[in-house]
């Protein structure tokens, strides 16, 4: 075989990337991955366009990376979501006539283009309402709702590669949504380098901060408080009321999370009593020193395509319960079962396992360390590095055929 048909068989790499996404920052789930694979891009030198809303510093300033900044009508996401697909669009096919090497990259149903496609979360997998709001956000909640199932199996049909943040997520992808299996590629999320066992010192400090006591067990709970049950609140709530009627219960609880059912829990909380076993927080940027503080975090969720509140706490050696179906569970080893939820509206079955959680503390802190270790060892970088090799082993889209 001759050197040149040797060179077009290999794949290419590609010099220019477009990346859309809402943001690209580490005060987020998503946002903080999306900023990851940004800046390992380029930083080995690939030219990198961001079509967002949002973009951290370091990224903003970037000699190698270009900010398409989108603005959100009245500060509204549904609204921003219009201009992120058409900009992003715009940008890809500017992009493609001077390099048509250039890759593409856009989340989920975000932006309409059939190149490489990152699903964070799934809409098909997760179709129930904001059942507790106003009605006015109740409506809004459905519009929105049908909206994202629209624009994601359009995206998602076109897309020449899928990446998926776990397992779970690749195979809601194939059955809800048809997409063919050997485009959809699982790769898991990577870590900060901050996310590292606790030190006693730490733990002190952020105790400090949160008024507590050094001997007294503390659970967390991290996520955001909508009318939405997804994220699994209200049976953890309904736990800790039944924990709290036992004379042995003697952890207390910090809620970290903002969202528009914040003040009803808190009045809840009041109402029940709990003013001093319950500390609702609201939004932090110190969920490192609420880790820190931590004996336990609890998630009981119905539907978490990954779990990156989960992840940040197992390297941090805090012990995470979380329900069975969540993509992080299954990075979890056969000796940590009895830290996974099987059915996250069994408020028994959570009382059982965080009462057996408490029997034996200090030895589920060890057990948790084997994949503490695992997990901090996949950094960004190689979450990154993985996501590049799947997309320069496809071929680029055709420029006719994504500005359809």
């Amino acid at each position: 075989m001759s050197v040149s048909a040797i060179k077009m068989s290999q794949p290419s790499r590609a010099r220019t990337w477009v990346l859309v996404a809402g943001g690209f920052h580490r005060s987020g789930g998503m946002d903080a991955a999306n900023a990851a694979l940004a800046t390992h891009l380029a930083d080995r030198g690939s030219k990198v366009h961001l079509v967002c809303h949002r973009a951290d510093e370091d990224l903003r300033q970037h000699e190698m990376v270009e900010v398409h900044r989108v603005e959100r009508p009245a500060g509204s996401f549904f609204l921003g979501q219009w201009l992120i697909n058409s900009s992003g669009r715009q940008v890809a096919r500017t992009v493609l006539t001077q390099d048509a090497s250039a890759r593409v990259v856009v989340n989920g149903g975000n932006c309409n283009w059939p190149d490489i496609n990152w699903v964070h979360y799934v809409h098909h997998a997760w179709r129930e309402m904001d059942s507790g709001g106003p009605r006015l956000s109740r409506a809004k909640l459905r519009l929105d709702k049908s909206v994202a199932l629209v624009r994601e199996r359009r995206a998602l049909i076109r897309a020449q590669v899928v990446i998926a943040n776990s397992n779970r997520t690749r195979d809601d992808l194939i059955n809800l949504l048809g997409i063919p299996a050997e485009r959809v590629h699982t790769v898991y999320l990577g870590s900060e380098p901050h996310w590292k066992m606790q030190t006693p010192e730490r733990r002190t400090s952020a105790r400090e901060w949160l008024n507590k006591p050094a001997d007294r067990p503390i659970v967390a709970f991290i996520g955001s408080l909508g009318f939405d049950s997804r994220k699994g609140f209200d049976t953890l709530w309904e736990a800790w009321q039944k924990l709290c009627t036992r004379s042995d219960w003697d952890a207390d609880l910090v809620v970290a999370g903002a969202g528009r059912a914040l003040p009803a829990w808190q009045a809840q909380v009041a109402h029940a009593g709990l003013g001093s076993r319950v500390s609702m927080i609201g939004h932090t940027d110190r969920i490192a020193d609420v880790l820190a503080a931590s004996d336990l975090l609890v998630s009981p969720v119905r539907y978490e395509p990954y779990g990156l509140n989960v992840q940040e706490a197992l390297c941090c050696g805090v012990p995470a319960m979380v329900s069975a179906n969540a993509g992080v569970a299954e990075r979890y080893t056969g000796d940590l079962r009895d830290l996974l939820i099987p059915e996250p509206t069994d408020v028994d079955g959570l009382v059982a396992r965080m009462l057996g959680w408490r029997s034996a503390m200090n030895s589920w802190k060890q057990s948790v360390a084997p994949l503490a270790r695992q997990l901090r060892a996949r950094t960004w970088e190689a979450m990154s590095r993985e996501i590049i090799e799947i997309v320069e082993d496809a071929r680029p889209a055709e420029l006719a055929a994504s500005s359809n």
